[in-house]
């Protein structure tokens, strides 16, 4: 019932708060990038050309697949109707991934996602990559359900954890100071399943969490 759905958050909160977390995730390859290129500008670091030049490319990959992730994860790169193939899906979050100690294991069967399971998706594959900060695996599945979705990231290795603060965003529960933007991920994941007639749970045993969406959708969400 519409009683019973969780409060939201004003869009213009919930927009600056995904602009705070979009723009902690671009400062770092952004920096870098910045840092390499002023050795260039030092007459005195000419034996450092080569490991700036590197890092430079590094920097600029980093950057561009987290550009390319998040137009889909958050923006409107996913807004008009349609089914986005799975083997981008795949491409967007192994290039977004590369760098992070755990390894991507895809086993989506679909060869495409509608675009408001594909950005579900990969702001789960978030969600399950922040929970294995030891390293291990995040294994990202997805399959037809009676006309919907059935999403699945599961997070293991050593110290795999749910953040318990990342389970009450998830419910639109707001953290006791509010959201800020790190919270504000896991709600709009929430918000993205609660929007399209399903939820996210999270399931957290040792060294092991699991991140389930149940979505309902127009016929043909998975295909």
């Amino acid at each position: 019932m519409q009683d019973d759905l969780p409060a939201e958050l004003p869009a213009d909160q919930l927009a600056a708060l995904l602009c705070a977390r979009l723009c902690h995730d671009l400062v770092s390859p952004v920096s870098a990038l910045g840092a390499a290129l002023s050795v260039f500008d030092d007459p005195d670091s000419t034996d450092m050309h080569d490991d700036a030049m590197e890092l430079v490319r590094e920097s600029s990959r980093q950057a561009q697949a987290k550009l390319e992730f998040c137009r889909l994860a958050f923006g409107a790169g996913g807004s008009a109707p349609g089914i986005m193939d799975s083997r981008e899906l795949q491409r967007l979050t192994e290039a977004m991934f590369s760098s992070v100690k755990p390894e991507i294991v895809w086993k989506v069967e679909s060869t495409g996602l509608e675009k408001q399971a594909a950005r579900l998706l990969l702001n789960m594959c978030l969600l399950g990559v922040d929970a294995a900060p030891r390293g291990g695996t995040v294994t990202i599945e997805g399959a037809e359900t009676g006309g919907g979705a059935r999403l699945r990231v599961i997070s293991e290795g050593p110290r795999a954890r749910l953040e318990a603060g990342t389970a009450r965003a998830l419910e639109a529960l707001a953290p006791e100071n509010g959201y800020d933007g790190r919270s504000i991920q896991p709600y709009y994941t929430g918000l993205i399943a609660r929007s399209n007639g399903g939820r996210v749970s999270a399931q957290a045993h040792e060294n092991r969490v699991e991140f389930i969406a149940l979505v309902k959708g127009p016929e043909g969400m998975i295909g």
